[in-house]
């Protein structure tokens, strides 16, 4: 379903009659998007990207060509997903049960991904589910996560762990040396406490 005509989806997409579209969302070459998937609004989803059954997208994301977004992922305002960012859903995947059967549907139990308000994910990187991916964090590229990520995490590795922390301009931080960080392109001021930052004074 579309919500309004400013809404651009290209002849070569293929997109669910019930998935739910947001005003002023495009949806490019070759993109699927699967029954009952939300997307909210100024989406974009790229070329060869798959979007799944009944995921959750809020206003403003990004998804990058060739990206894999697996049902029952949920992704908040403003998430960047880049290239063949992949989004997993089976925590222990087999095609087969252990006497041989192929598996089905009812056979195992889909798990998602979480990412959380102005984050982003960086080119081929993998994110294994269940993770919740914190608010304004950025995951690097290629980087394979495996654990939740904190806000305003810098992640990077295989598997990921933290390296540094960003602001919300997506720049590094910068440490002032006594548990306070600077965005150097904003000058916005971060506390760190316990391994999480916050904004100071927020």
């Amino acid at each position: 379903m579309v919500n309004s005509s400013a809404v651009r989806i290209v002849d070569s997409a293929d997109v669910a009659a019930s998935a739910v579209i947001g005003d002023g969302s495009s949806i490019w070459h070759l993109a699927q998007v699967r029954e009952s998937a939300r997307l909210g609004r100024n989406c974009i989803i790229g070329r060869g990207a798959y979007i799944g059954t009944g995921v959750v997208m809020g206003d403003n994301c990004k998804v990058q060509n060739y990206a894999l977004v697996y049902e029952p992922a949920r992704l908040a305002e403003g998430v960047f997903i880049g290239p063949a960012v992949v989004l997993t859903n089976d925590t222990y995947p087999r095609a087969i049960n252990p006497d041989g059967s192929i598996k089905s549907a009812s056979d195992w139990e889909p798990v998602g991904v979480t990412i959380e308000r102005g984050a982003s994910i960086g080119a081929r990187a993998t994110c294994v589910a269940p993770v919740t991916i914190g608010e304004w964090s950025a995951v690097a590229a290629g980087a394979v996560v495996v654990k939740d990520v904190p806000a305003y995490a810098l992640v990077a590795g295989v598997p990921a762990r933290r390296i540094g922390w960003v602001g919300e301009a997506g720049v590094p931080l910068q440490s002032n040396g006594d548990g306070t960080w600077t965005c150097p392109a904003s000058g916005t001021r971060y506390v760190e406490t316990d391994g999480t930052l916050a904004k100071e004074n927020a």
